[in-house]
């Protein structure tokens, strides 16, 4: 299991555990990211409408076998109602370039996701849409939220690092059919995260970068990862993590790391 390079959702998808994320990747740069990601071996791209690149997503992954690819984007605000989502759909459809989006995702609550929510379904009925989900909801978000869908959530999208591991929430959704994968899963450098001593002696013992062993540790734990970089070495870096495993002491060791806090104040 754990060298597993793809997760089942619930409808039997297989979605990789490791992907590149495009948060701040814009124009050429974002373009060359997301291609040299592909020639590197990546199969996710994660993108959203909100991020204002799914364009340039899309420039990138022409070039490649669209069925080979899993791509991910997300409904925000624009979008939030029942008209707006099917809008929306439409409108990532056109700037990805593609017949199908692999996984939808509302980006964060909204009063009106449940609505939202209704349509992305539909999208599903209709072919458009392989697997839909939902980001940022939180426990009681969710256990709300999965009583009014025909289709529970595939994935919620969340943060989850070393520093804040959300274990409790994992159980929730994976009681109910539901993937957990975490958004800037080096937490974004917070907490000097590139260069914690408990992750870098890790690292030294297997051989490998304290960005490596976060990502394995939640890889590990069942947890899909969308780490996002611009530069050529990392992108390969990050990917080269199915060659090893981490032992019990190793997870003793990283887990008095979780702060059980946000690092980010989303929750």
């Amino acid at each position: 299991m754990t060298n597993n390079k793809t997760a089942a959702l619930n409808n039997n998808i297989q979605m990789p555990v490791i992907g590149l994320g495009t948060y701040t990747l814009l124009g050429a740069e974002c373009e060359r990211c997301v291609t040299e990601a592909i020639e590197a071996g990546y199969k996710l791209i994660d993108t959203a409408q909100m991020y204002n690149n799914e364009k340039t997503v899309g420039n990138a992954i022409k070039h490649f076998d669209r069925k080979e690819l899993f791509i991910t984007t997300k409904l925000y605000y624009p979008s939030a109602s029942y008209s707006g989502a099917k809008a929306g759909i439409e409108k990532s459809l056109n700037n990805l370039q593609t017949d199908y989006i692999d996984l939808l995702l509302i980006h964060e609550p909204y009063r009106e996701s449940q609505e939202m929510y209704r349509a992305m379904e539909e999208g599903v009925k209709e072919g458009k849409i392989r697997a839909i989900g939902i980001s940022n909801f939180n426990k009681q978000m969710y256990l709300d939220f999965i009583k009014s869908c025909r289709i529970i959530p595939a994935v919620n999208q969340v943060e989850c690092h070393v520093f804040y591991r959300q274990e409790e929430l994992q159980r929730t959704l994976e009681e109910h059919g539901t993937h957990m994968q975490a958004w800037s899963p080096f937490a974004c450098a917070r907490n000097n995260s590139f260069k914690n001593p408990v992750l870098t002696e890790i690292g030294e013992k297997h051989g490998k970068t304290t960005a490596q062993v976060g990502l394995k540790y939640l890889v590990q734990n069942g947890v899909s990862v969308i780490p996002k970089t611009s530069k050529t070495e990392r992108l390969k870096e990050n990917l080269n993590i199915f060659d090893f495993s981490l032992d019990d002491n190793d997870i003793q060791k990283i887990k008095t790391l979780n702060s059980s806090k946000s690092l980010f104040g989303w929750y």
